[in-house]
């Protein structure tokens, strides 16, 4: 509870006090102040609550953005994470898809270097047919 509506409540019952003994005593005068004290205690303890709820609405609103902000960091770095992960990942297929190629054009290369004849046939043959796809009419 705040000053406003500990201040407010205590003169909303001052002024229930006063209504009352003003009505014991047929004071009219009394009577109105004691109203006037009633409304102005209940307008004053109706802001403390309000500000109350204000209060507690900026806390929460405080704590939902620091957990945001801190589910957003772990976000960014799970996703840091993944992305090294990932490039390490394509890295290493690189390499292994390189060595792979490497080897298998070596083998190919042995086996053209083996076969001399038949090699200098298939590439004669591949130009020759290119040659004929491409020429002019």
């Amino acid at each position: 509870m705040n000053r406003d509506r500990i201040e407010g409540s205590v003169r909303h019952l001052r002024g229930r006090g006063k209504t009352a003994l003003g009505a014991l005593t047929g004071h009219p005068r009394q009577q109105v102040e004691g109203a006037v004290d009633q409304v102005a205690g209940a307008m004053q303890a109706g802001y403390g609550r309000a500000r109350e709820s204000a209060e507690h609405l900026r806390r929460d609103g405080e704590r939902a953005y620091a957990e945001t902000r801190e589910r957003g960091r772990a976000l960014a770095d799970e996703a840091v994470d993944r992305g090294i992960h990932y490039r390490d990942e394509a890295l290493k297929r690189g390499r292994h898809y390189r060595g792979e190629a490497i080897e298998r054009s070596r083998a190919l290369a042995h086996k053209a270097d083996d076969n001399r004849m038949a090699t200098l046939l298939v590439v004669a043959a591949a130009a020759f047919g290119l040659g004929l796809i491409l020429r002019r009419r």
